[in-house]
This record gives structure tokens, sequence and C-alpha cells, in this order.
């Protein structure tokens, strides 16, 4: 009864049965102002809010960053630290798609029997303070939402190491240049206990990096 009698009086004093605007403060950004943050997020998503406080600004609607803030979470948007992500050309995501798909229907006892080299040159690279980045939940892998990394800067060290399904084998530092003898000599010193460290049993596939062949191996 109370809720036909407040309709009834609703219409009498505004000519309305729509709900009307409760009272308190009005919102200090308009919807229009809302969308064209959700658009400069949606084209640089690691902007900042100090960054937004002044696109606001420059819109003739100044707003506080908690107000910035909140309408970007009405939107689903949330602020998050970026991940980071190897930084790949279009021909190393083609190579690696390909490699999966030839290796797709591969059973899973077949892949813990496989032993993975891998060379890699560590160097600094960017900085070391962690980015922010506005993004919705569910894409913290988005090429967007990610800080590429690459192997570029100051200082570097050269490893060689090895994985498999079960962990990591051992890792060795290389000193100087690598080549044929010294790769030679990790092997000989490294490989069979790796195997054993990690259970490959009597059998295993040794891929080694950069190579498509793979070298059937045996204790």
């Amino acid at each position: 009864m109370s809720t036909v009698a407040s309709i009834i009086h609703k219409w009498k004093e505004f000519g309305t049965t729509r709900t009307l605007r409760r009272a308190g403060h009005l919102a200090k950004l308009s919807d229009r102002g809302r969308r064209a943050l959700v658009r400069e997020v949606t084209k640089n998503p690691i902007i900042t809010l100090k960054e937004l406080q002044s696109f606001s600004v420059e819109r003739g609607e100044p707003s506080r960053r908690t107000t910035i803030s909140a309408a970007l979470h009405q939107s689903g948007l949330y602020g998050r630290v970026a991940r980071q992500k190897p930084l790949l050309s279009k021909r190393h995501m083609t190579a690696c798609l390909e490699f999966f798909k030839r290796h797709l229907k591969d059973s899973q006892t077949m892949r813990n029997k496989i032993l993975w080299s891998e060379e890699t040159k560590i160097e600094l690279f960017g900085l070391n303070g962690k980015r922010h980045v506005w993004r919705k939940p569910g894409t913290a892998h988005h090429l967007a939402n990610t800080i590429p990394t690459v192997k570029h800067g100051g200082g570097s060290i050269m490893l060689c190491g090895c994985f498999s399904a079960a962990g990591t084998g051992r890792l060795v530092r290389i000193e100087g240049k690598m080549n044929a003898a010294m790769y030679r000599d990790i092997l000989d010193e490294n490989l069979l206990q790796s195997t054993l460290d990690l259970r490959l049993g009597r059998w295993f596939i040794f891929q080694q990096d950069n190579k498509k062949e793979v070298a059937t191996g045996q204790l």
C-alpha cells in the first residue's frame, strides 16, 4: 500500500512515476566526461591519474583523482601492476605457433621425456620499478597491458641451462665466447646429471636450443 501511495504522490507532485534523483551532491563528472576518460585509458593503458586529471581539466571538468578512479572502476577498469612479457616479433610468434601445431598431438608421456636446452644473455634494460596500467579483469597478458622486455642494456651475463616438465636442470655460467668445444664440455659435465636429477628415465629426447631436430639419448 505504501508503494502505491508513493507512486500516486509522485505523479501528483512531479507528473512522473520514474525514480527521482535522491538527495545529495551532484556528480562532479558527467557521463560524457567519464566516457572520455575511458577512451583515453583504452588508448593509453599506462596513463597516470595525474595525467587523467590534467586531461579532465582541459575538457572543463576538473575532478579529484578519487573521482576519476571511481569513474573508471564503474567502467570495469582498475589500476594494476603491469606484467612483464618478452618482446617478440611477428616472425618469432609465427615460428612458435608452427612449433606448437606440429607437436599438438604429442602424448603427455612423450612431453615428459623431453629435455630442453636454452642459452640466454641477460642484460639490464629499462626501469626496475613497477609500472601500473588500467585494465579490465582477465586482461593481464593482453599486449597493450604488458611491459616488453628485451636483451639490451648495461651489464650482462651469459647462461646455459636446461629444463623439462619435471623442473629445471643445471644452470651454467658461460665465461667468454661460446664455441663448439665449450658447448660439448658443458654437455659432458651437466647433461647426464640433469637427466638424473629430473628423473627422465633410461630414454629421453634432448631438444637443442634453436634447432628443429631432436636427438634421442640413452643413459
